[in-house]
């Protein structure tokens, strides 16, 4: 059983449209459907909303264009990481820093920090790479990506991306 709505002026009878529904529930029914227009509209805005986020992450910099991605002509050269098996242990590594080889830990990140900012350094090993002994850094950049960065151990220089 359906309970009226709306009363009548008089208090009495419910207020009827010619479809037996009453005159408060097509008021609420008209506020919340939407009619062909208003789905139009809601469309345009949602697609200018998206438009504006885009252009908003392309112009801080948090969306990468696919050209920056793209190695091209001025991207620097491909260098061959060290494998693991030609990492030293760590014990190697304090002997080699306490005998003073090569530089400390410490002063190979730093190195790598000017190259690399942003970017929060994961690891950092001691490796053989030829004839000379360097510390390649695995560092985690702000875009998600892994980088390696090779520091000359003796000299603290970069000697490679």
């Amino acid at each position: 059983m359906r309970m009226p709505i709306a009363e009548g002026p008089g208090g009495g009878q419910p207020c009827r449209e010619p479809d037996g529904r009453g005159s408060a529930w097509l008021a609420i029914q008209g506020a919340f459907s939407a009619s062909s227009l208003d789905l139009s509209i809601m469309r345009i805005l949602l697609a200018l909303l998206l438009i504006g986020l885009t252009i908003a992450g392309f112009a801080t910099g948090s969306i990468d264009t696919l050209a920056e991605e793209t190695p091209g002509a001025g991207a620097p050269p491909l260098i061959a990481v060290p494998r693991s098996e030609t990492c030293l242990s760590a014990a190697d590594l304090r002997e080699a820093v306490a005998d003073k080889r090569v530089i400390a830990p410490v002063a190979a990140i730093r190195a790598a920090r000017q190259v690399i900012p942003r970017a929060e350094i994961q690891r950092a090993r001691l490796c053989r790479n030829d004839e000379t002994l360097v510390y390649l850094l695995t560092a985690l950049r702000r875009d998600g990506q892994f980088v390696h960065v090779m520091v000359d151990a003796t000299t603290g220089q970069v000697s490679g991306p």
